[in-house]
């Protein structure tokens, strides 16, 4: 045990040295935050009413911008606070919960992105047999395997977390709880947790890369014996979107994990943070829709209805 008083909160620093900057990053971050609830929302109600829509790929886009929505909403009230409050205090409890359901659903968005290039490589290297084997029991059973394993592993070290005493530096130089800075205020060895993070790490990032890398390894070389152009084209756009998505996320991710661990980066690595957890849901539905015929002509359908309305 360190000798210290017991910590009651953690001060969220958040992005200091911006004066001058407080209130247009305020605006900027705040309608970003709504840009991105309403771009996610829009995806799961029209993949909700539209029956064309109701097939696997979308199903697991759902689960996909669902996530997102929550994600982004985990950081971004705290984060705002840090503009416009001198001092962002954030009690040890919540902040504990801040970073479980942080790590949570971050966790499981490797896994549903995973199981969204499974689903592609279904699609394309196994047309025939995709209607047979992509049932909607397994679309099921695949994603909520992929939010009962992302839980299971971050609630089984948030439940040795939770039992640590804190008395150390309750200062975290980040805009949201981030597990590093709390285990360094820990009055405890934390060897264990240390360790168990980092094996959960390399279960989850490079573990779910390997299978997607496979995948698209596979996805490619069906695409490339495509004799026809409009072909390989057609096949390669089922999936663009998720190649881009899966490569911001884990080029994002694999940057703040394997840079080199000296204090010039730390600033660069909360830029990064801003990327995984506040841009990359935003863009997630206009990169799924931007070139997506069948979304388009869904929001097309939908925006003609009330119009279709009025005029009777």
């Amino acid at each position: 045990m360190r000798n210290g008083t017991a910590i009651t909160e953690f001060i969220l620093l958040g992005f200091p040295g911006i004066q001058g900057l407080q209130i247009p990053l305020f605006i900027g971050i705040f309608s970003i935050y709504i840009l991105t609830l309403a771009g996610n929302g829009l995806i799961i109600a029209i993949v909700c009413t539209e029956p064309r829509l109701q097939i696997p790929m979308y199903f697991f886009l759902c689960n996909l911008s669902f996530l997102e929505i929550w994600y982004t909403t985990t950081v971004m009230p705290k984060l705002l606070e840090t503009f416009v409050v001198a001092r962002t205090a954030i009690c040890t409890t919540c902040c504990l919960l801040q970073a479980f359901f942080h790590f949570f659903l971050g966790t499981t968005e490797f896994f549903i992105l995973t199981v969204m290039s499974f689903d592609r490589y279904l699609a394309i290297c196994k047309p025939l047999r995709y209607p047979i084997i992509m049932t909607s029991n397994l679309c099921l059973q695949l994603a909520l395997s992929s939010w009962g394993v992302g839980f299971t592993i971050v609630f089984c070290q948030m439940l040795l977390l939770i039992q640590l005493p804190f008395c150390g530096n309750n200062v975290i130089n980040h805009f949201y709880c981030d597990v590093g800075p709390i285990l360094k205020a820990a009055c405890a060895d934390t060897s264990i947790l240390e360790l168990l993070g980092l094996l959960a790490t390399i279960l989850v990032i490079p573990g779910s890369l390997f299978f997607t890398v496979i995948s698209y390894i596979y996805i490619l070389s069906t695409i490339l014996r495509i004799p026809s152009v409009a072909g390989r084209r057609k096949a390669f756009s089922t999936c663009a979107s998720h190649l881009t998505v899966v490569s911001l996320l884990y080029g994002a991710v694999l940057f703040m994990y394997l840079r080199p661990t000296t204090h010039s980066f730390f600033k660069i690595n909360k830029m990064v943070s801003v990327l995984n957890t506040i841009l990359t849901p935003l863009l997630n539905p206009f990169i799924y829709t931007i070139r997506n015929k069948e979304v388009q002509g869904a929001l097309r359908k939908a925006m003609s209805c009330p119009n279709t309305h009025h005029q009777e």
